[in-house]
């Protein structure tokens, strides 16, 4: 699962629908990949003004924290997964052209960011309820169990 996908979850808990702590949802226990990619910095300016940049840098700074790779993992590797704490990138959303060198290297560092680093297994939570939803092979499982998500029929 890119970490660009994770601007667009929400909980799926009904009761979370209006509450601000459901965005953006939080990794913990995550297993971290880097799968290089083409960089493309037209894709990259035209997403970011869709993009919730405090979800964003959220997300980059607590990618780190709850990176957890395991006893096999190389020294290198642990390295990699810390540099990802993305501390750099700008507090404000970047805007413009992107023709400065500073503004490519924020575009750089996002693509590595978002398109290139992938969760591969671990679990996002939500601040609001506590819901867990596993990550497994890259995928997230949003199946709720029916307690959570039923939805009051009577009121259609």
């Amino acid at each position: 699962m890119k970490l660009l996908t994770v601007n667009f979850l929400t909980c799926a808990v009904k009761n979370c629908k209006s509450s601000a702590a459901s965005f953006p949802l939080h990794f913990e226990d995550a297993e971290l990949e880097q799968r290089e990619i083409d960089y493309n910095p037209t894709f990259l300016s035209n997403i970011l003004p869709r993009l919730d940049w405090d979800a964003i840098t959220t997300t980059a700074v607590e990618v780190c924290q709850y990176q957890s790779p395991s006893s096999e993992c190389s020294e290198e590797y642990s390295e990699w997964a810390c540099q990802l704490g993305f501390t750099s990138l700008p507090t404000i959303k970047p805007e413009g052209s992107f023709e400065t060198e500073d503004e490519q290297k924020v575009l750089q560092e996002l693509h590595t960011l978002l398109m290139e680093t992938e969760v591969i297994e671990g679990k996002m939570v939500c601040h609001n309820c506590g819901h867990e939803y596993r990550i497994k092979e890259g995928i997230a499982n949003f199946l709720l169990p029916n307690h959570l998500g039923e939805s009051d029929l009577s009121s259609i």
